[in-house]
């Protein structure tokens, strides 16, 4: 128990660090953005070009990394969508909305702080597969779900195909995805992470997880809890409890490395990201259940994450 508080503690001890120094009035919330923006555009993917750059792919086979993440995924998104559909009559654009917010990890900002800091760069690695598709996947079913929902319910549609061009855009000018290429890439061809600008790229990754759990936290002040208790309650104990029990349950059956098993279920078992509100915002469905499985989710993934740890062994 004395090494699960010192892994998971000082992670979310950042977050809460954050989240006082804007409800003390000690910095603005405005601040979060340049953070933010830090991180995304620097820390993070010079992170990722470090470690896949460095990584030792053997055994580490994305398919069975992919069927055991999003079968999770899949799952869970199921259980959260039906939940809301029968038991609170939430209309179907409404429900996969909420299905999304279930399932949405905050992998960037939380999640691969978390990994590296308990399980590694072997973990990292699962982390980073899964994080190579894991937008596309999850915005163009999310949109896919939505439209056909509005379609059915004779409603106003989106332009599919513009819809899919700005998802398609946004992800080939991710700054992560080109960090993950440039990692891939570097691999491929042996390039060492070394010399002055080893040194560099070391010192600007170092600081990308401290600075986003930091922005996470300054972040979270502009998200409240309100709507359905039972329905977030319901929504928050999926993403925490049932998503990642899911996807250890999956891995474990394929017969992944420990690593492997530990980086994804973490990843899983991390808290909402704030997606899931950005694509409730644009459809004007399920802002609120959306806003307060993130902060709720944030708020108890000490302790939810703290079981995963000791289940994992670290």
């Amino acid at each position: 128990m004395y090494e699960i508080f010192n892994n998971v503690v000082p992670i979310f001890s950042l977050i809460l660090i954050g989240w006082a120094a804007v409800r003390l009035r000690y910095m603005s919330a405005d601040n979060a953005g340049v953070l933010t923006g830090f991180v995304f555009k620097i820390g993070l993917p010079l992170l990722l070009l470090r470690t896949i750059a460095s990584a030792d792919f053997q055994n580490t086979g994305p398919v069975k990394i992919w069927i055991a993440y999003f079968g999770g995924v899949a799952i869970a998104w199921a259980a959260a969508a039906l939940i809301s559909r029968i038991v609170f009559h939430r209309d179907p654009a409404s429900a996969v909305i909420i299905g999304l917010s279930g399932t949405f990890s905050n992998i960037a900002l939380l999640g691969i702080p978390l990994v590296s800091h308990v399980a590694g760069d072997a973990a990292l690695v699962a982390l980073s597969l899964v994080l190579a598709i894991h937008m596309p996947v999850m915005m163009v079913t999310a949109t896919v779900l939505v439209e056909r929902a509005k379609a059915h319910e004779g409603g106003a549609i989106s332009n599919p195909a513009k819809v899919f061009a700005t998802i398609g855009y946004n992800l080939i000018t991710s700054p992560i995805v080109i960090g993950l290429a440039a990692g891939a890439l570097m691999h491929l061809f042996a390039i060492p992470v070394a010399g002055p600008v080893g040194t560099v790229i070391n010192m600007l990754a170092g600081m990308a997880a401290p600075v986003a759990l930091v922005a996470i936290g300054m972040t979270l002040t502009q998200y409240k809890v309100a709507g359905n208790v039972g329905l977030f309650s319901t929504i928050t104990f999926i993403k925490l409890v049932l998503m990642p029990a899911t996807v250890f349950l999956i891995a474990t059956a394929l017969g992944l490395s420990h690593s492997t098993v530990a980086g994804i279920v973490l990843t899983a078992a991390a808290p909402s990201g704030v997606n899931a509100f950005v694509l409730a915002n644009q459809f004007g469905t399920g802002k609120n259940i959306a806003a307060s499985t993130i902060t709720l989710t944030t708020a108890l993934g000490v302790l939810t994450v703290s079981f995963w740890v000791l289940l994992l062994g670290y």
